[in-house]
């Protein structure tokens, strides 16, 4: 039996991101219960830079930190193999790249699959709409083999976009390639880690980033009863209803200018942490994190209005959350495990 960890090391000094793959034992055959997290830490993390690769079934795949705003990594599609950036996102489950098939102008800002030079492609004849925070696109369900690192998925289906709106800004990838389960999929096509597992490449799904009630100074600002959180590695920011978004911003002194809060730049070492509970444990988030500089060397906050979803009750942890702790998705067992990323 043999499962797949994912781990991403987020360096803040450095634009790289690792992500090694490696097989081992089934979770559920090594650890159990509450020791799950600490033994895959112990092993896989704390230790990762001492790892050797050489002998070992252990493979690097890079991601591109984008100014600390969203990461991507190259995968390929096709044979022979045609390389396309994407975003890995926990937050949906589709994966798609832009068509010759696309005639929007933000297709021509990216790479477009070539299906006429793939001999393994197939077309079909099903199509989707997904809308995203920052855009929407439609596309037509088509099957081929995709290669993420020396992973390889056969037959795989993914979308291809034949429209594309929102996404003409963002020429620092191509797709998205989701990672959630197949059930939230808009195009019903299954997810590459769930054919991986079918085809026998893993056992189990499993994969970690490095990359319930709010508090800050012991007081409860959000989530007085309980809320929905999502760990979302294609969000940058923290995103939670706007009512509690403001709340966040008028305690620490954020000014709001144009779609932005603003805050002295000099103040950022004295904010307060931003307490995360969830299942009883503190997951404190410190203002060096959650405050980013714009291209002016304006300092500005990460927490945002999530607009997409109406519910007062859900947040959001996207990728300043996960810079702060290294995130194990677990989905074989339908959980999620959190530790301080160090």
């Amino acid at each position: 039996m043999k499962w797949l960890v994912l781990l991403g090391l987020v360096a803040f000094s450095e634009c790289i991101v690792k992500i090694p793959l490696r097989r081992v034992k089934t979770m559920r055959n090594t650890v159990s219960g509450k020791n799950i997290l600490n033994n895959i830490l112990k092993e896989h993390v704390y230790r990762l830079s001492q790892i050797s690769f050489r002998g070992s079934n252990l493979t690097t795949h890079p991601l591109r930190n984008i100014k600390d705003l969203i990461y991507v990594g190259n995968i390929t599609i096709g044979t022979p193999p045609q390389e396309f950036q994407v975003v890995f996102d926990t937050g949906s489950s589709d994966f798609w790249v832009p068509s010759d098939f696309c005639t929007s102008r933000a297709c021509s800002t990216h790479v477009r699959f070539r299906h006429l030079q793939s001999s393994t492609f197939r077309l079909t004849n099903k199509t989707f709409r997904i809308t995203y925070g920052s855009g929407r696109m439609k596309g037509v369900v088509a099957h081929d083999t995709v290669r993420i690192g020396d992973l390889v998925s056969t037959d795989q289906p993914f979308g291809l976009s034949v429209e594309e709106y929102g996404f003409e800004g963002r020429a620092y990838y191509d797709g998205v390639l989701g990672l959630n389960y197949p059930n939230i999929s808009f195009s019903g096509a299954i997810p590459i880690f769930d054919n991986l597992k079918n085809q026998g490449a893993i056992s189990e799904p499993v994969f970690a980033f490095y990359l319930s009630n709010i508090s800050m100074k012991r007081k409860i600002i959000a989530c007085s009863g309980s809320c929905e959180a999502i760990v979302d590695t294609g969000t940058s920011a923290i995103e939670g209803p706007r009512k509690l978004v403001n709340k966040i911003h008028k305690l620490i002194g954020a000014r709001p200018r144009h779609s932005k809060y603003y805050i002295s730049c000099s103040a950022v070492n004295t904010l307060p942490s931003i307490i995360f509970t969830i299942n009883g444990i503190n997951y404190p988030v410190p203002g060096r994190a959650y405050v980013l500089k714009d291209s002016r060397g304006r300092c500005y906050s990460m927490f945002q209005e999530n607009k997409v979803s109406s519910s007062t009750e859900t947040w959001i942890l996207g990728d300043v959350f996960l810079r702060v702790y290294f995130s194990v998705f677990d989905r074989g067992n339908d959980r999620i495990g959190l530790a301080r990323a160090v």
